[in-house]
């Protein structure tokens, strides 16, 4: 078993953006961390320009690269088909991103995978970042990453691909400290249950409590109004399981009409006949909101 620990750069053009720069390392599993075997890291010719964002972040021109073979015919490509083994584990830090920009290369891997982010979010969900470069100082993996570069010839620059590499190898070494890889393994590939949030008009509040007072909100961002694109199955699990915690205690807030901003229930004290006509005659009101009123109307 080998770990192939793994990063890219990229051209940062959004749904074109393709790889500049592929780097890994090969390590081998110890008693204590992991020991590197093999260093892999090659620029590349992309078949679209880098972006000017792009190279703000990683400092890669396109002139560095015009003279590059695509990344499928470098020598580090090759190589890590060459290792792409059900028995070898793949380490990557939000590892859906590579993978689909490895993907666009033609490489599938066929190996296990520790994403360090998702697991990050599982046995530290108190971070205010889960980044490479914010754990890199929040755990000190900086004292250690010098002496393997030392060891191995690299120098450490942030947001260079082979330089990252080396930060997630002392990453894991920490990980591993206190975590089998099986484990590892298993917290990638579990669903992550998000406390608070972390963005939007209730940033820093508790999910479920913002369940409890404003449900439509959730429902809203579940919705495609509320950018379902945008969502992935760890956030999307998340409000739904808020909403089911929440559903007895929610308050529900009439979100348009003449009566918007006022809870069903004071609508109901005055007006119950607009909510009767409301579940007849308004498309617009969701799931939640229609269950909320019948409950009203019981």
């Amino acid at each position: 078993m080998k770990f192939v620990i793994l990063d890219t750069e990229t051209t940062g053009a959004q749904e074109q953006d393709r790889i500049c720069q592929l780097a890994f390392i090969v390590a081998s599993p110890q008693l204590v961390g992991t020991d590197i075997e093999e260093t892999h890291e090659d620029l590349c010719k992309p078949p679209v320009p880098i972006s000017y964002g792009a190279m703000a972040v990683h400092h890669i021109t396109n002139e560095m690269v015009q003279k590059k073979p695509p990344c499928r015919d470098t020598k580090s490509f090759k190589r890590l088909k060459e290792l792409n083994a059900a028995n070898n584990i793949m380490v990557i830090q939000n590892a859906p991103f590579d993978l689909e920009m490895l993907k666009k290369e033609g490489f599938v891997s066929k190996m296990e995978l520790i994403d360090t982010l998702r697991c990050l979010r599982h046995l530290y969900p108190e971070l205010e970042s889960h980044s490479l470069q914010f754990v890199r100082y929040a755990f000190g993996l900086y004292r250690s990453e010098a002496k393997e570069a030392k060891i191995s010839g690299i120098k450490v620059d942030a947001h260079d691909a082979l330089g990252d590499v080396i930060v997630l190898k002392t990453l894991l070494d920490l990980l591993l400290a206190d975590h089998s890889v099986q484990e590892l393994i298993e917290l990638t590939k579990r669903p992550i249950t998000y406390k608070s949030f972390n963005f939007g008009k209730y940033k820093g509040e508790d999910i479920v409590e913002v369940a409890k007072k404003d449900p439509g909100y959730l429902e809203w961002m579940l919705t495609d109004k509320g950018g379902e694109d945008s969502l992935d199955e760890d956030w999307r699990q998340t409000l739904e399981k808020a909403l089911k915690i929440a559903e007895n205690e929610a308050v529900w807030i009439f979100p348009f009409g003449k009566y918007k901003g006022q809870t069903i229930e004071e609508i109901a004290s005055h007006d119950i006949g607009y909510l009767r006509w409301s579940l007849e005659k308004m498309d617009k009101l969701s799931d939640g909101m229609k269950r909320a009123i019948r409950k009203v109307l019981k």
